[in-house]
């Protein structure tokens, strides 16, 4: 090729893009409430109800079951406990033995106020990042939000997205499930 001569442009790839789910509109939360056991009496398990406010009843409407966050806590206030004993035990009654008064070198009497705080901050980095874990956050990306009728969420719409991941997931056949919920509008996301 001669240097001189105009080569051909360079055009970018295209890449095809693949569908997230279907994204379902509602105006009330007794719409949404209604639709969610029919999606979850239909039997799809990738899917989530959005919503601008907790809508009371909705954990039962979708079938999902007590939140895993509370093990994290009660394991960090186990290991904040046993750590505040085991640190009072080896500066008082191992490494700096020091007899005051003829009180005892080590007691979980003088140890449990350092041993309360520990559980009470153990256990709440427990439950934050069990909830940041079990939520796979931080998420600087999410399908979603390419949507423009998604921004109603944050004042007074309600939705629902069944996910192209979940098992049962046929674009005709969950079309025309999300359609018997009656929304007020349907549209498919992409990724």
């Amino acid at each position: 090729m001669n240097p001189t001569t105009p080569t051909e442009p360079r055009v970018p790839k295209l890449t095809a893009t693949r569908p997230f789910g279907i994204l379902a509109e509602y105006l009330t939360p007794a719409d949404v409430m209604h639709a969610a056991e029919k999606i979850r009496d239909a039997g799809f398990t990738r899917w989530d109800v959005y919503s601008p406010y907790p809508v009371h009843g909705m954990d039962d409407a979708m079938g999902l079951k007590n939140s895993k966050v509370g093990w994290f806590s009660f394991f960090g206030g186990v290991a904040g406990f046993t750590t505040g004993m085991s640190m009072i035990f080896y500066m008082n009654g191992w490494d700096y033995k020091l007899i005051v008064g003829g009180k005892p070198l080590f007691s979980p009497l003088y140890a449990f106020p350092v041993s309360y705080e520990l559980t009470i901050l153990f256990a709440s980095f427990g439950s934050l990042l069990g909830m940041l874990f079990l939520n796979r956050l931080p998420r600087l990306y999410h399908p979603l939000l390419k949507s423009w009728r998604f921004k109603g969420v944050t004042h007074d719409k309600f939705y629902i997205v069944i996910e192209t991941t979940d098992p049962k997931y046929s674009e005709t056949q969950t079309r025309a499930t999300l359609e018997s919920t009656g929304p007020n509008h349907l549209e498919v996301v992409e990724d």
